[in-house]
């Protein structure tokens, strides 16, 4: 058996699968909460972690004993560029400061004035990303930052408690700007630029590689064996990506989750920085990957639930199946700034076009389009910078809504697979890495693609009337961004 964790920004969900990759059970937590003292903040507590952890594995505990005492293998994924900072003891010095939190543009800025960071990382420094939430805690608060001895990415802090390494591997380090991605090791000149040395980093190994073993204490407290191996593991999207089998040149997925990604693996280095496309190390060795990255998906949608007080669920179901054109009103998704194409941590979203007959239904259905274009403005990256998509699959629970699924494929004019009824995600590409690290067993070989269950391809009655609507929706950003 072979036990996935993934620490979600909103919680932990736990895994089991078994030799034969056939899925055992899975268990989550209760949410954790994201704290937001000020405007573009977004905190985490640590201790959180461990107890939605802690909560999860209960549950698998609770369903499946026999299954859960025979793990060999574990395997971690987790939301990424977290800043968790802990002291010389291991003690946890401040909140983790959030992949979403975007309070370090400035310090972003200046990093990416710094040629060596686009040259050695590939990428923009994005305000989201790690090193310019040090930089922010450097020029903020001074005293915290002098004790620092450990920056870590958020599963990672999972490593150290359920191991006692303070370990990482190349999918999720890439996303600090302080990796070397091509090389797939620390830059020590990137470091420096905001006053860290390579010893406050965790060693690095690969995704399929052993990075720890899990403490003898946890093991006799969750009824497991001694000796397991815990995994380097991924980035969440790298872990879905091992989880989709999206690990060969060419395979795609769109991820409707709270953010939106846009995720191509590629067998080479393919930086292009002024796309704002992300070229990250794969959590397979010797393999890389593109990602167009949109903040707000669905969490779009939760916030449109929100201000109207019906459910996402009814929201969508008002829209039936049938896709419509587009009504001539525009939703800009930029609820937290935005990543892909746009590296603008201040702009915000917008309705335009609102008339006196605009009722709820065109307002959802002007929220749908609107990510779906910002999926269209990743894909518009991605082929900028090298990378030409024949399909994509569709993971996250946005992939629910049939109509939303429509509008990106007719967004994007390329089919969307629907992957056979099964659990593909973070979860299950961490129990797959756990499995690989445990074993030796070939990385390509385990990480295979699901069948595909239905493909939706784009309705090409409402093509032009989408390419009509996403050159309008194209005009208004720089228009909006004027405005601000």
């Amino acid at each position: 058996m072979y036990l996935g964790i993934d620490l979600g920004t909103s919680g932990v969900k736990a895994m089991l699968i078994d030799a034969d990759q056939a899925v055992i059970g899975s268990a989550s937590s209760k949410e954790v909460t994201t704290t937001r003292p000020h405007a573009g903040w977004s905190e985490q507590d640590p201790a959180d972690w461990i107890r939605a952890t802690e909560e999860a594995i209960a549950g698998l505990r609770a369903a499946h004993p026999t299954e859960l005492a025979a793990v060999r293998g574990i395997g971690l994924s987790g939301h990424m560029h977290g800043a968790t900072l802990l002291d010389g003891e291991d003690k946890v010095l401040r909140p983790c400061i959030m992949w979403n939190d975007t309070r370090s543009h400035r310090e972003a800025a200046a990093l990416d004035a710094d040629p060596r960071f686009r040259k050695i990382t590939g990428n923009i420094v994005f305000p989201g990303f790690t090193a310019p939430k040090l930089a922010w805690v450097k020029a903020n608060e001074p005293d915290l930052f002098a004790k620092i001895r450990w920056v870590l990415l958020p599963k990672d802090f999972l490593r150290v408690w359920l191991t006692g390494e303070h370990m990482s591997e190349m999918s999720d380090s890439a996303g600090t700007a302080w990796l070397d991605t091509g090389a797939r090791k620390w830059s020590g000149d990137l470091l420096a630029a905001t006053g860290l040395e390579e010893r406050q980093m965790p060693t690095l190994v690969e995704g399929t590689a052993a990075a720890g073993t899990l403490r003898p204490e946890l093991a006799a407290k969750w009824g497991l064996g001694d000796g397991i191996v815990v995994a380097g593991g991924a980035g969440d999207n790298a872990a879905s990506a091992c989880g989709m089998g999206t690990v060969r040149e060419g395979a795609a997925f769109v991820s409707l989750g709270t953010s939106g990604v846009l995720f191509a693996a590629n067998a080479t280095y393919l930086p292009n920085p002024e796309s704002a496309v992300h070229a990250f190390c794969h959590a397979l060795p010797n393999t890389w990957h593109q990602m167009g990255v949109i903040l707000s998906a669905t969490d779009a949608l939760n916030w449109h639930s929100r201000v109207t007080g019906a459910s996402a669920a009814d929201l969508t179901g008002e829209l039936g199946e049938a896709l419509k054109a587009p009504s001539g009103v525009t939703f800009l998704p930029y609820l937290s700034g935005e990543r892909t194409p746009h590296n603008d941590a201040a702009i915000r979203g917008a309705f335009l076009g609102l008339g006196h007959e605009s009722g709820r239904a065109v307002l959802t259905q002007a929220v749908l389009e609107g990510v779906s274009f910002a999926i269209r403005d990743s894909l518009e990256a991605l082929k900028s910078a090298g990378t030409q998509l024949s399909r994509v699959t569709a993971i996250g629970g946005g992939s629910r809504s049939r109509y939303w699924l429509k509008s990106i494929a007719t967004a994007l004019d390329l089919p969307v697979d629907l992957p056979a009824d099964g659990d593909f995600g973070a979860a299950f590409g961490a129990a797959r890495l756990g499995l690989i690290a445990a074993t030796g067993a070939d990385p390509v070989a385990v990480c295979s693609a699901p069948a595909t269950a239905e493909t939706i391809e784009p309705e090409t009655a409402l093509t032009a009337a989408y390419e009509d609507a996403y050159q309008r929706y194209r005009r208004l950003y720089p228009a909006i961004r004027a405005a601000y």
